[in-house]
C-alpha cells in the first residue's frame, strides 16, 4: 500500500530509491473520484438510446406561442395542436430525432405567463404528438416545475430548462424524482461579464453540481451554452468561435443558434432569412463537437449535420481501400 502522509494525497518522496519515488507527489485521496471525464456514455430519452459522439441529433422545435421571435409561432391561425401535429410529423420525415415543445417565448423582453397558461398550450400539443409519434423522443422547454411535471405525465421523455444555472433547484428535482434526463442551459439577466467563456464554464460547473446534488443521474445531465441567453451579439460570435471549450464539462452539448437575433444583425437579414446562417453555425457546431442541434428548418439542417458528421467523425464515415475515407459503404446513420 502507498504510504500517505498525514494530509491526505501526498505520497513522500524516498530518495533511496531513485528514478520515480525519489520526489514526492500527490495521489487520489481515499474516496476521491477521479475527476477527469471518461467517454460519454449514452442517454435514455423515451424509447431511444443516444449515443454521444457517434452522430450529430437534430431536436426540432415546436413554439406553442403566439409571439415566438422567429414568426414560427402555433397559437395565430388554427388549431395549433392539428398544426403541431402536422409540423411533428414533417419534421419526423425529414429526419428530426427530438421534438421540443415550448408553450412560453423566452426571446428577450418576452412577456411571462402563468403556469396554468403554459399547460394549456403546451401539454395537449405533447399529448397529441406522443399518440402520433409514439417512438418520437419529446422534450419540453420550460422553467416551470409544474410545467414540467404535467409535460411529463402527458408524454413529455426530456425537460429542457432555459434557467438551467438558476439557484431554485425545484425543477432538477422534478427531473431527479421522474427519471428524466434535463438539459440546463446557460443564461443571464444582463449581458454583464469579466471573461466570458470562463464565466459560462464556472456557471455551467455549478449547474451540473447542483443537478447531481438533486439526484439528476450524471449521464442524465445535457449541456448548452445558451447562444443569444444573456449575451450580446459579440459574446455569441465568441461563444461559437469557442464552443469545443464546453466539451471539457464531460457531458454531451445542445447547441441552439437557429434563426437567432445575432445572425441577422451580422447579415442585416430577418427572422426568416436566416436559414443559410444557421446553417453555417450548425457546421461550424457539429466541428467543435456538438452533440444537437436544435433547429427550426429540420430538412437542411439534416443534411448538414449529416455532411458534416462524414467530415469531422470517424464513425460517420468508415474507411475505405487502403485505409481512404469512404463514401460508399456509409452507414445509415451518415445519410
Amino acid at each position: 500500500m502507498t504510504d500517505r502522509t498525514a494530509t491526505g494525497g501526498v505520497v513522500p518522496a524516498r530518495p533511496a530509491a531513485g528514478g520515480g519515488a525519489a520526489t514526492p507527489s500527490y495521489e487520489l485521496p481515499e474516496g476521491a473520484t477521479p475527476g477527469i471525464p471518461g467517454p460519454i456514455r449514452p442517454t435514455r430519452i423515451g424509447s431511444r438510446d443516444f449515443e454521444w459522439g457517434r452522430r450529430t441529433y437534430v431536436m426540432g422545435i415546436l413554439n406553442v406561442t403566439p409571439d415566438s421571435f422567429s414568426g414560427d409561432g402555433l397559437l395565430p391561425g388554427g388549431d395549433p395542436v392539428r398544426r403541431a401535429v402536422a409540423l411533428g410529423r414533417t419534421m419526423a420525415e425529414e429526419g428530426a430525432d427530438l421534438l421540443d415543445v415550448g408553450g412560453e417565448s423566452s426571446r428577450p423582453g418576452h412577456v411571462e405567463v402563468s403556469a396554468g397558461e403554459e399547460i394549456a398550450r403546451a401539454v395537449p400539443v405533447i399529448a397529441a404528438l406522443r399518440a402520433a409519434l409514439p417512438d418520437m423522443p419529446l422534450s419540453v422547454d420550460t422553467v416551470k416545475p409544474e410545467v414540467a411535471s404535467a409535460a411529463l405525465d402527458a408524454g413529455a421523455d426530456l425537460v429542457n430548462d432555459v434557467w438551467g444555472v438558476a439557484t431554485d433547484d425545484a425543477l432538477l428535482r422534478l427531473a431527479a424524482d421522474r427519471g428524466a434526463p434535463i438539459v440546463v442551459m446557460h443564461n443571464r439577466a444582463e449581458a454583464r461579464y469579466v471573461n466570458l467563456m470562463p464565466e459560462i464554464l464556472a456557471d455551467l460547473q455549478a449547474a451540473i453540481e447542483q443537478a447531481l446534488q438533486a439526484g439528476v443521474a450524471w449521464d442524465s445531465i445535457i449541456v448548452d451554452p445558451g447562444f443569444g441567453f444573456g449575451k450580446t451579439a459579440a459574446h455569441n460570435l465568441v461563444l461559437l468561435r469557442e464552443l469545443a471549450l464546453i466539451r471539457t464539462l464531460g457531458r454531451p452539448v445542445l447547441l441552439g443558434t437557429s434563426r437567432k437575433s445575432t445572425l441577422g444583425k451580422v447579415l442585416d437579414l430577418a427572422a426568416d432569412e436566416r436559414l443559410e446562417a444557421t446553417l453555417a453555425t450548425t457546421a461550424l457546431g457539429v466541428a467543435a463537437g456538438v452533440d444537437i442541434v436544435r433547429v427550426h428548418d429540420v430538412r437542411p439542417n439534416v443534411r448538414v449535420a449529416r455532411m458534416s458528421d462524414a467530415i469531422v467523425r470517424s464513425s460517420a464515415a468508415p474507411a475505405g481501400p487502403a485505409g481512404q475515407a469512404g463514401v460508399t459503404g456509409l452507414s445509415e446513420d451518415a445519410r
